[in-house]
């Protein structure tokens, strides 16, 4: 059985809502899931997982949440060789250039991404969802 974590940070609610529907396709494909704030998470725990999904909205000028989320990335960068994972987050403006650059890094660190990242504006709708959904099967 495939062990996912769904990783996030979420100042809205609006990508809680995107990683509850990450969990939810990772678990309905089969997949042993958990779900951890940004907060509740390290570079210690990469290792027990086959594959990860990491949620962040847009902060700031097109950027990953500074203060809980990018420490925590930063931390765990170096397992991500080899490592499938996804991305996803919500924004409310700019045009996901945030996200672009967040999955060229994954890449240049070796990362195995699973599928394309899921972004939305604002709160996310049901066809967002069903994208995150399949974003948590693609893990498996």
């Amino acid at each position: 059985m495939s062990k996912v974590a769904v990783v996030y940070w979420s100042g809205t609610g609006n990508t809680e809502a995107m990683a509850e529907a990450v969990l939810k396709g990772a678990k309905d494909k089969g997949a042993e899931a958990e779900i951890f704030t940004a907060t509740d998470f390290d570079a210690d725990k990469m290792d027990a997982f086959d594959a990860v999904a990491f949620g962040c909205p847009s902060m700031g000028t097109e950027e990953l949440e500074d203060s809980e989320f990018l420490p925590m990335f930063d931390g765990v960068k170096d397992k991500l060789s080899g490592k499938k994972i996804v991305l996803f987050g919500s924004y409310g403006w700019g045009d996901g250039e945030w996200m672009r650059n967040w999955e060229e890094d994954c890449k240049n660190s070796g990362a195995v991404m699973a599928a394309d990242f899921v972004i939305c504006n604002d709160a996310p709708d049901d066809d967002a969802l069903a994208a995150c959904e399949a974003l948590g099967a693609a893990l498996v």
